[in-house]
């Protein structure tokens, strides 16, 4: 439970660094393009606020969720869903304390979640801890969209680390969807925390390994930046393999972005 409510409080403040950014918006901030194409930051912010509602359906009624997602013809009418709510959801004249009330709200729940329930996702089951571990993910991954499109260059944090273990913890998933099979080793991985910390994951002597800065590896799994533009190092080629298909988020596979096409 202590690592449960530091999760959501870490969720939490992920948020309000996120809110922090377009709570003071003029309209034409809202309307500003993102590197994502097609979406502008209202779009970002609607599609956190939708995610989160979607969360909250899967923990209070999980049968509804299944439903609905099977309403989208699984992972392959996802993509199509997310663009239209987002749009949609985006043309609120109460977006941001829409997101608020559900972020806050989600907060709460998982906090109150019986101790080994699994709820339902567009990927594996999760536990109340992997579905705030999730939900940080995203919010910080399309904060990074806002940020970029508004030319703000934020402080990376220590809550990286949550992103950064998803990240490695999605390896097979990652392989999965993209219809490939997954290594039988374990990975080694080294990433220099913002602090100057050393972040570690695998075997000491494993001889697949990757390395380098934790906010090169976090935007790499999220698939905010291309891997040319990283000082990530990839020893072993199912390691190099990795690095081309890394993918922390649930639904189909992502498309990236080009080289240099961070913000």
């Amino acid at each position: 439970m202590v690592e449960l409510n530091a999760l959501v409080a870490d969720l939490r403040a992920e948020g309000d660094e996120i809110d922090a950014l377009v709570r003071d918006l003029a309209p034409e901030g809202w309307s500003r393009p993102t590197p994502a194409a097609g979406w502008t930051v209202a779009h970002q912010i609607a599609h956190l606020g939708w995610t989160d509602e979607r969360a909250l359906l899967a923990a209070a009624a999980p049968d509804d969720f299944n439903a609905e997602f099977a309403s989208f013809a699984g992972r392959a009418g996802l993509d199509r869903i997310v663009d239209q709510e987002a749009t949609r959801e985006a043309a609120r004249p109460d977006l941001l304390d829409w997101w608020r009330a559900g972020r806050d709200k989600l907060a709460a729940v998982l906090l109150d979640l019986p101790p080994g329930t699994k709820l339902p996702w567009y990927g594996p089951p999760m536990s109340a801890a992997s579905m705030a571990t999730a939900r940080l993910m995203e919010t910080w991954a399309h904060g990074q969209d806002v940020a970029d499109a508004l030319g703000v260059r934020r402080i990376p944090t220590a809550r990286l680390r949550h992103v950064a273990h998803l990240g490695v913890r999605t390896r097979n998933f990652a392989y999965l969807i993209h219809g490939l099979s997954t290594p039988d080793e374990e990975f080694r991985v080294e990433l220099l925390a913002p602090d100057g910390e050393l972040w570690t994951w695998g075997p000491e002597d494993a001889a697949q390994r990757v390395t380098g800065p934790a906010l090169e590896f976090c935007l790499l799994v999220t698939q905010r930046v291309h891997r040319a533009d990283t000082a990530l190092v990839a020893v072993g080629d199912d390691a190099n393999e990795w690095l081309t298909i890394a993918q922390a988020f649930a639904g189909p596979p992502g498309t990236g972005r080009e080289i240099g096409g961070r913000g």
